[in-house]
């Protein structure tokens, strides 16, 4: 698939998620808690986890219902531990996607409500009544609760917080990011593979996949967060040095976070090649590439 290709097929895999999510997160919840839950996840993003979910899927010709609901229940995992993140317990931020973040809109209780809601809805999304087997639903429910709980996303989020002004080797650095970051983009990929055949070679593919693109993003995350503009990133620039946290640019150095990217970006192509799935992947590919080149 060229660049053309993949343009017009993530125009269209967006507009579905945006018209689900506009469907499936509610308008109409107690207190305007739906409110505050629209403004945390609508129009705005990158979209990237679902991306993978979509793009798997389609890789091993997945059951498209059963995708879209991984993809949008990724999305929404996202959006609350981001919306918990940009919390003053947590990195206080005022910025996120280009607007205030939900805490400075509708206030901390109202946030913390929105992101407990949005976590919830995710594994609502993810068990139909219909169209989707119990087994491939709790294939999915699993993939997903393992990736945000304590051996994932919550689980990098608190060896972040703990290191805070102390000295991270390289080794302790890329567990968590690998826990923090990783480990949801590569539940994404999995979620998408799960929802059609991957014989064993193939999911190893992916998964190794998953992981390089997980790590990468978070490189690049960190290089774009000294070498960006706040108008650029829709966030808060530099805050990962103002709060002396740990970074792949404070461990390695520019140069070499931008050449361990690169180095990232290699071993996700590789995967691919070893996943057995051929042309297939083209889209994977492509996306992999430029979670390396991208701006913010």
């Amino acid at each position: 698939m060229n660049t053309r290709d993949v343009d017009a097929w993530t125009h269209r895999q967006l507009a579905d998620v945006e018209h689900a999510l506009d469907r499936w997160v509610p308008t109409d919840s107690p207190a305007g808690l739906g409110q505050a839950m629209r403004y945390g996840v609508l129009d705005g993003g990158k979209r990237l986890r679902p991306l993978l979910v979509l793009a798997a899927a389609e890789a091993v010709q997945g059951n498209a219902q059963a995708a879209l609901r991984a993809a949008v229940a990724v999305e929404l995992i996202h959006a609350y531990s981001l919306i918990h993140d940009d919390m003053p317990c947590m990195d206080n931020d005022v910025l996120r996607r280009g607007k205030p973040t939900v805490h400075v809109r509708f206030g901390e209780a109202q946030a913390m409500l929105a992101g407990d809601a949005m976590q919830a809805l995710a594994f609502e999304v993810l068990t139909p009544d219909e169209g989707v087997s119990p087994a491939l639903q709790a294939r999915l429910v699993a993939l997903l609760a393992r990736a945000a709980g304590h051996v994932g996303m919550a689980g990098g989020q608190a060896i972040d917080l703990a290191s805070i002004g102390k000295p991270l080797s390289e080794t302790a650095l890329r567990d968590m990011h690998r826990r923090k970051t990783g480990a949801l983009l590569q539940a994404s990929v999995l979620m998408g593979a799960a929802c059609g055949h991957a014989a064993p070679a193939a999911w190893q593919g992916l998964s190794d996949y998953g992981a390089a693109v997980g790590l990468a993003f978070q490189v690049v995350d960190d290089i774009l967060d000294v070498t960006q503009a706040s108008e650029t990133l829709g966030k808060t620039a530099g805050k990962d040095l103002d709060h002396n946290k740990p970074t792949y640019v404070s461990v390695l150095g520019l140069e070499e976070a931008r050449r361990h990217a690169v180095e990232l970006c290699a071993q996700a192509h590789q995967a691919l090649a070893r996943s057995g799935l051929g042309p297939a992947t083209g889209t994977l590919a492509l996306l992999a590439d430029r979670v390396v080149e991208r701006r913010n």
